[in-house]
């Protein structure tokens, strides 16, 4: 199946490191027709170099308008969104673009993995016009195509996520009235109003990492909750009646107090920083509500000349495993393959300790753990296996997103 030419937009600000990482990995994707769109802030720009892309110097705390920069110069048919601290798997823009073959699909969201590059981040989910979350039970790992209205939508991940251009355009790009928070799932509402589908691609995987920003720490706690409050109270005076303000407000302060008492829990915050976050909510509440809506007239829709990024498209893969007292040697063998394969690395210890995933500097994943710990964390802790069958298990498991085409013992 021909696959339609795409745009990938990674937004980035303050995270030099990161965001090369994320372009190395994308580099690495499957997809034969794409081009790469970086916004981001001069420094990020200058320490991603030049290349065959396109940069917009961006430095202004707005993702909506950072998006809609992207979006302004993107040429592809499909434009996909990547964060810069995510990596996505080789296959995940491929999957995600295929399911636009279907003319009523506008919108298009996979699966996310989280730190520890195994357990799941985000599925499936829609979101009201409240800006509740209801969780999504997807059977399969084929695409679900999903038609929504109004008043619920499927909700996409910002971090994973791609649209028709000429209907992203068309409703006028992203609100920069959300400068963080709910800006993917304001879109969502406005393209089902119009009748659009959208597709949940789970095998569309990206790995995210949740680095430290702005709005959160290193370790996730928050340091404001000023653009939540802020951009909740814009979300319900976009799409809700007034009468159901005040109640989803509530949702969103008992949501965000839970928030706070859990890392409370984890020694994380003290009551102090709590009332001085409390107040940050409720000072984005009252910012929201104040703050000038204005109209979204439809972009303007001048396509601009498409910048194909080399050496993309489909590339053999091989699974290198071996005892974590190899690693050095795997790590070494796997950077000196990444520029022409897909590269996996297994580093097995004799113990049980439960397996993570990650993409390396030097352009190769690597999964670590335990010969008798689990990469899948609904299986059991502990399950014995030999060496060669657990290198088999985990090829067939990788191979459902990555391509392991031989897996030769370390």
């Amino acid at each position: 199946m021909s696959l339609p030419r795409a745009s990938v937009v990674i937004v980035s600000r303050h995270r030099a490191a990161a965001l090369r990482r994320c372009v190395l990995g994308l580099r690495q994707s499957d997809h034969p027709q794409m081009e790469l769109i970086v916004v981001a802030d001069p420094a990020g720009l200058a320490a991603l170099g030049e290349g065959p892309w396109k940069a917009v110097a961006f430095d202004v705390p707005n993702i909506s308008a950072a998006r809609n920069l992207g979006l302004d110069v993107a040429a592809g048919d499909v434009v996909a969104f990547l964060d810069d601290d995510a990596v996505p798997e080789p296959t995940w823009l491929s999957r995600l673009a295929a399911v636009f073959a279907d003319p009523r699909v506008a919108a298009a969201g996979g699966f996310v993995r989280g730190r520890n590059g195994i357990s799941y981040q985000w599925r499936a989910m829609e979101v009201d016009r409240t800006g509740a979350d209801h969780p999504l039970e997807i059977a399969g790992s084929g695409p679900v195509l999903r038609a929504g209205d109004a008043t619920r939508a499927v909700k996409t991940q910002g971090t994973n996520c791609a649209f028709r251009r000429s209907a992203l355009m068309q409703i006028g790009g992203f609100d920069p009235a959300y400068a963080f928070y709910l800006d993917e799932a304001d879109v969502n509402l406005r393209l089902a109003a119009q009748g659009h589908l959208t597709a949940i691609v789970p095998g569309a995987e990206v790995h995210h990492g949740f680095l430290e920003s702005a709005h959160r720490a290193a370790d996730r706690t928050p340091l404001t909750l000023f653009d939540i409050g802020a951009s909740s109270a814009v979300f319900l005076r976009r799409h809700a009646p007034e009468a159901e303000w005040h109640p989803a407000l509530d949702r969103v302060r008992r949501e965000q107090a839970a928030r706070l008492a859990g890392h409370a829990a984890r020694g994380r915050l003290y009551p102090t920083q709590i009332r001085a976050l409390t107040e940050t909510l409720e000072a984005g509440i009252t910012a929201g509500l104040g703050r000038a809506l204005d109209g979204l007239a439809p972009r303007t829709d001048a396509l601009p000349p498409f910048l194909a990024l080399p050496g993309t498209g489909p590339r053999p893969g091989c699974l290198l495993a071996g005892r974590v007292w190899s690693r050095k040697r795997l790590a070494a063998e796997a950077t000196r393959r990444a520029g022409q394969e897909i590269v996996t690395v297994l580093c097995l210890s004799p113990t049980a300790r439960p397996h993570r995933m990650r993409f390396a500097e030097g352009g190769y994943w690597e999964q670590s753990g335990g010969l008798f710990g689990r990469s899948d964390r609904t299986g059991p802790r502990l399950r014995w296996r030999s060496f060669a069958r657990r290198v088999r298990d985990e090829a067939v498991r990788l191979a459902r997103v990555r391509p392991i085409d031989r897996t030769p013992a370390g």
